[in-house]
């Protein structure tokens, strides 16, 4: 069973879920401010699970650097990123932008780590590729009038952005390949990537820059969602994404983790009653089929 590329899928079952839990509690913080919030939450899960456990070891410093740098570029740079594209363009097309992560972090690891790709493979990584951009950029089918299909502000400034997030996210995982290949805790490095990233935010939010600070206090509300958003995104598919690096290839793993926007349409459909597109539905079925070409490469 290719228990890996499972685990890639379920990180992206995760990151479907939280797109939409993300959105208000993002929009009511400001991204910085949620993010904060989010990785501290996030923080004290994973150290209170790490100790629980005992899974604290000895860490090479070698191993707490690299995982200390992919935490900067793929958490603190990429899901502040993240956040903002997703107040400006909703989930369903930030998701689209995301997962270009995917091609991305198959040309990064075939040209820094030599991660050479079967021809079933790379056709697998098109076609799942292809697939997201379909399901996610095609119209919006009966949803387009609800607010998670708004659109705030320049288009192409807020792609430029999640471009970014999507390239931060490819580089933070392939810094942190080498590492989690060598059998390196998954829950040990997603607490040290979330807990550098912690600390450049707080040093950062602590500037007097005026756009970096919070919106507006956290509500009740505010804070349950943001604490399920990084429960379900951060302590379960984090650290599902970190294990699947342990043994697969980052290029396949990035595409089986890109799939979240594909297993967003049936939950947008369930919370707006409002059915997607053809277009959607036909890029989930190409994604599909891109990922049971990755399954049986």
């Amino acid at each position: 069973m290719p228990l890996h590329e499972l685990a890639a899928l379920g990180a992206a079952a995760c990151w479907a879920v939280t797109g939409i839990l993300s959105q208000s509690a993002a929009q009511a913080l400001g991204p910085f401010g949620f993010n904060r919030l989010r990785q501290a939450m996030v923080a004290a899960m994973l150290a209170a699970l790490v100790l629980a456990a005992g899974r604290w070891q000895g860490i090479a410093a070698e191993d707490l650097w690299r995982l200390s740098l992919s935490g900067v570029i793929g958490i603190f740079l990429g899901d502040t990123l993240l956040y903002v594209t997703l107040i400006r363009l909703g989930p369903r097309r930030s998701g689209a932008l995301f997962a270009l992560n995917a091609p991305m972090a198959a040309l990064m690891g075939w040209l820094a780590l030599g991660e050479a790709l079967s021809p079933a493979a790379v056709a697998g990584v098109v076609l799942s590729t292809l697939g997201v951009a379909m399901a996610v950029l095609g119209s919006p089918g009966r949803a387009g009038g609800h607010r998670f299909e708004a659109v705030q502000g320049s288009v192409w400034i807020a792609a430029g952005l999640g471009l970014l997030a999507a390239a931060g996210q490819a580089l933070g995982s392939l810094i942190a390949r080498p590492v989690m290949a060598h059998g390196f805790d998954p829950y040990v490095a997603s607490l040290i990537r979330v807990s550098v990233a912690v600390a450049c935010l707080i040093l950062l939010m602590a500037l007097p820059i005026r756009a970096v600070k919070p919106l507006a206090r956290p509500t009740p509300r505010v804070l349950l969602l943001t604490a399920l958003s990084g429960l379900v995104a951060m302590v379960a598919g984090m650290t599902l994404l970190m294990f699947a690096l342990q043994g697969g290839k980052v290029g396949i793993v990035s595409t089986l983790s890109a799939l979240s926007p594909v297993l967003i349409l049936p939950v947008l459909w369930a919370m707006t009653g409002a059915r997607p597109s053809a277009t959607s539905w036909a890029g989930a079925t190409l994604a599909v089929a891109g990922m049971a070409l990755i399954f049986l490469r």
